[in-house]
Parts: C-alpha cells; sequence; structure tokens
C-alpha cells in the first residue's frame, strides 16, 4: 500500500500521527508541532489530493479503510511498533478507525470536534446519495468550485492570521479529482457511530465548545465511547488552531500519561 505524503518533525518520545481536515494541509499543526515535539515526534500525514499528496486514481485509496491501511504502512516505514494518534475533524473519523481496526498498535488516541466520526444514519444516507453529484460538480467546477465550499480556509476568519495564511497557500496545491473523491468516497463511510463501543484504547476528544452543532456528538461520545476522556477549548471547529496552548498541554499531558503504553508490546 503506497501511504500519502508524510514527514517526520522534530521531537523527543514516541510518534504521533497527525491527521488534518477535509481542504486543510500539514500548515494547521504549525501552532502545535514546536510544543508537541517535547513530549513525542510529531508526523504529519496529507490526505489525498491535499498539500503534497497525490490524487490516486483508485477509488478505494479514499475509503476510510484504504486510509487505515496507508496508516499502517507509515508505521512500519516509521518502525513504530506503537504509536499516537491524533484527527482533526474529517481526520478524526479517520484516526479513530485506525484505532478501532489496530488498538494493538495505538497507545492512545486524541480527536477533535468530528461531525464525520459521529453521523448518524440520516445524515450518512444523505452524504452517500449526494456524494457522487456533489464530487462530480466539483470535478468539473475545478479550483472555482472548490472555493465556493464553506470550509475552504479563505472562509475562516477566526484563525491565527499566519496559520490562515499558510493554509491559503496550501489551497493552492488541491488537487479537485482528489477534493471530488473525499466527497465521493471519504466522508460518507466515515462515521464510528456504531463501532464507537468497542474502542480499546485511551482517547482524549480536545473539544471546542463554542460550536454548538458538535455538542450532542459530544454527549454521544461521553456515553458510549470507553476510555474517553474530554478537555474543552476556548475555540470553535479550529480547536487547535484557535487555542493552541490549552491544545498543545492537554495533548502532550496525555501522551506523557500513556507514554508507557507505547513502549510495551503490541497485544
Amino acid at each position: 500500500m503506497t501511504a500519502p505524503s508524510f514527514e517526520v518533525h522534530p521531537g523527543t518520545g514516541p510518534f504521533l500521527l497527525l491527521v488534518h481536515g477535509f481542504l486543510s494541509s500539514r500548515a494547521q499543526w504549525a501552532p502545535n508541532l514546536g510544543p508537541l515535539g517535547e513530549a513525542c515526534r510529531p508526523v504529519t500525514m496529507e490526505l489525498w489530493g491535499h498539500g503534497r499528496s497525490p490524487a490516486p486514481d483508485d477509488d478505494t485509496a479514499y475509503t476510510p479503510a484504504g486510509y487505515v491501511d496507508a496508516m499502517e504502512t507509515i508505521r512500519r516505514e516509521l518502525g513504530a511498533e506503537r504509536w499516537f494518534v491524533c484527527g482533526y475533524s474529517l481526520g478524526g473519523a479517520l484516526t479513530i478507525r485506525y484505532a478501532l481496526t489496530h488498538p494493538q498498535r495505538v497507545a492512545g488516541q486524541v480527536f477533535t470536534n468530528s461531525m464525520s466520526a459521529f453521523a448518524d444514519a440520516a445524515l450518512v444516507k444523505q452524504w452517500s446519495e449526494t456524494g457522487r453529484p456533489s464530487g462530480d460538480a466539483i470535478e468539473r467546477g475545478g479550483m472555482p468550485a472548490i472555493e465556493r465550499i464553506p470550509v475552504h480556509p479563505k472562509h475562516a476568519r477566526r484563525l491565527p492570521s499566519d496559520v490562515r495564511e499558510a493554509l491559503l497557500l496550501d489551497t493552492e496545491r488541491l488537487d479537485p479529482r482528489g477534493v471530488a473523491n473525499t466527497i465521493r468516497h471519504t466522508t460518507p463511510a466515515a462515521s464510528v457511530r456504531a463501532d464507537l463501543a468497542t474502542n480499546r484504547v485511551p482517547a482524549l476528544l480536545a473539544c471546542g465548545r463554542f460550536e454548538k452543532r458538535f455538542a450532542p456528538h459530544r454527549r454521544f461520545a461521553e456515553a458510549h465511547m470507553p476510555r474517553l476522556r474530554v478537555v474543552e477549548m476556548d475555540a470553535g471547529h479550529g480547536v487547535n488552531m484557535q487555542d493552541a496552548p490549552r491544545f498543545n498541554d492537554a495533548v502532550a499531558g496525555f501522551i506523557r500519561t500513556h507514554a508507557d503504553e507505547a513502549s510495551a508490546p503490541p497485544g
């Protein structure tokens, strides 16, 4: 299995895989890499068709199962028996799926507000029905169509200016086919809601408390996900960027608490 683009950043300790969200890139982690490097070795991965990752022709690469395989490829290339994973928004849905699939390889997982991770059956049905026509429209419309998507960084108003500018530069790398296939194949299959109760690894939800639409999903996770701890951040959806100090402290502390699990044999 070929892996998307990934980069290992300076740090000490276990590896931490960082997976960004839809229409984002590794640039979103800039406020976090230095502080987190005091507790771990951050590894940024970019989704297919985003940042420096190509847009494969194979549709299965974009499925959550395809991403799980890609994360395993990265882990093996790093030579890590166990590591930590952290996902933002859609990336969170994918890293949770990875931890559910390979719990023996995960010392702990962190995720942020993720509508895609906790989508109920009605929303999954809606995304499944609209995914292909929406993806087709993006592929036909190219970059102008991508820029009209509400979560495009050009519409962000609450991010630090330097992070927003870096994200905007990386949007020039977006591949319309990769974005279209994300809409067609990733988002409709991303929900882990039905399997959340099977979680076996320590989990931390870095929750942006100002995003009211996520509140019912937070309550669902608290009620149904074993080994979950929630830390509130003074942020909306852009948790790690809008409240970077609290995010960095919470994640570094979580990693230090469970570092022994990263060095334990898989099993």
